[in-house]
């Protein structure tokens, strides 16, 4: 299991305002809401919005490079994650992005953004934001992986299963956009994976025109404070 403290991220420059890098001195919360994007009425809004978004960072997506050079996808490819939070406004909104990288992980064949498990939104008190989503994309369009369930098991008992949002009682889930499109500069939001702790359920949307449907993707089954597997029910 991950601990939150291996969340932690550190220094380094920043030149986009929507992205956040904190120094060691920071205060382990992500800043929110991000710049130019939302307030949103309804979670399904937010993503819709957020997809493209995070999508359109540089080298959030390296379907393009994957056939060409695949070490250079690989080298280059960068995950971007952040919070989908609600707030006592009745609205969602998502913190700021975070790309910092996991220390070693192109090494070990993958890529990931490291992101605190808290948000300091100053306009409100810490413990009246709900978390609703932690949303990231995945580069070469793959499907959840080990560390994506961890990370959601981790930050499950940091928060709430089920956040509450106004009347309605939403369940936390981890969240992975994707493109299969090889434009870099223009990449269509073609869907995402999610998987929900507390039903155990794995899920994948895939966007048609306007419309989004839902396909089962499997469903964790935990053995262990450490262990599980995946099965196709």
């Amino acid at each position: 299991m991950l601990s939150l403290t291996a969340l932690a991220c550190t220094s380094a420059g920043k030149t986009d305002p929507q992205i956040w890098r904190p120094s060691m001195e920071a205060s382990g919360r992500s800043p929110g809401p991000v710049k130019n994007l939302g307030p949103f009425d309804s979670f399904s809004d937010a993503l819709k919005a957020t997809c493209p978004l995070i999508l359109s960072k540089p080298n959030a997506t390296v379907v393009h490079l994957q056939d060409k050079d695949p070490a250079l996808a690989l080298r280059v490819s960068t995950e971007y994650c952040a919070w989908l939070y609600y707030t006592p406004a009745h609205k969602y909104e998502l913190s700021m992005l975070s790309d910092q990288k996991e220390p070693g992980g192109s090494l070990q064949g993958a890529t990931s953004c490291l992101i605190p498990p808290d948000v300091d939104d100053p306009r409100y008190p810490p413990d009246s934001i709900q978390y609703i989503f932690l949303l990231h994309n995945h580069p070469f369009a793959s499907e959840l992986s080990e560390r994506d369930i961890y990370l959601a098991a981790a930050m499950s008992h940091a928060h709430a299963l089920v956040a509450e949002a106004g009347d309605r009682k939403i369940p936390f889930a981890v969240i992975a956009f994707f493109t299969h499109s090889k434009d870099a500069q223009n990449p269509t939001c073609d869907g995402f994976y999610q998987y929900i702790p507390a039903t155990s359920e794995m899920l994948k949307w895939l966007k048609t025109g306007d419309f989004w449907h839902r396909v089962k993707a499997g469903r964790v089954q935990w053995l262990g404070p450490t262990k599980f597997i995946l099965t196709n029910d």
